[in-house]
């Protein structure tokens, strides 16, 4: 059993990783820096409810670590890093309250979590309270993405459970 988790694990790992270079391969979705759908969180939320927290937070930070390297983006690394923490407490703080169909709210407090992460390892990293006047905008990316890649997840996931059965 603790080889077929590692195998999922570093599956999901590079599904993670796919994503992320393929959204980092399209424009931005808007002229606003920052806003992006993370597509590659569908597959942490995944590990989450199927293999659970370890496994979870192994996919999560392989991925932003990687992703991070592989992009040649290691500036970026600290926002994700800030975003990326404080998003997966709160996705394992309040999992227990959601259950599988109820996911895609889950995910949404986790991104509008992760990009308030994001702004304070720029406000920590610029020395410049101003950049906080952008929490609204990326708030709402962040409930609009959230609640799709929560979405796609939780589809994903049911689609799982009646394969398992």
């Amino acid at each position: 059993m603790k080889l077929k988790n590692l195998i999922l694990t570093a599956i999901l790992t590079a599904s993670a990783l796919v994503a992320f270079a393929i959204e980092a391969a399209f424009p931005p979705l808007t002229p606003i820096y920052g806003v992006k759908l993370g597509a590659a969180n569908i597959f942490t939320l995944f590990a989450l409810y199927v293999l659970g927290t370890k496994q979870a937070a192994a996919v999560l930070f392989l991925r932003i670590i990687l992703g991070s390297i592989f992009a040649g983006q290691i500036v970026s690394f600290m926002y994700s890093l800030t975003g990326g923490v404080l998003s997966f407490l709160i996705m394992i703080l309040l999992k227990r309250f959601f259950s599988i169909k109820k996911l895609w709210v889950l995910s949404t407090l986790c991104a509008v979590t992760h990009n308030i992460g994001q702004l304070l390892a720029a406000v920590f990293i610029t020395q410049t309270l101003q950049i906080m006047f952008y929490l609204p905008v990326l708030m709402a990316s962040g409930i609009a993405a959230g609640a799709f890649t929560g979405l796609c997840a939780q589809i994903v996931l049911i689609r799982f459970e009646k394969f398992k059965k």
